[in-house]
């Protein structure tokens, strides 16, 4: 069985933009043969800062 784990090795809040996702997904897209992965959340208690994300897989 594989070990699924990721590795959280950067976490930022950066201001929301609705275009943000564009970034995330190329990046997810390109960078995922690297063991790389990119995540967006919107911060709950602030809907201008989003939390961008980078994990190992």
């Amino acid at each position: 069985m594989e070990n699924n784990k990721m590795e959280t090795m950067s976490t930022v809040r950066v201001q929301y933009s609705s275009d943000l996702y564009k970034l995330v997904d190329s990046l997810n897209r390109t960078l995922k043969e690297k063991d790389l992965m990119f995540g967006l959340a919107l911060d709950e208690e602030d809907h201008d800062t989003a939390i961008f994300t980078i994990y190992r897989t």
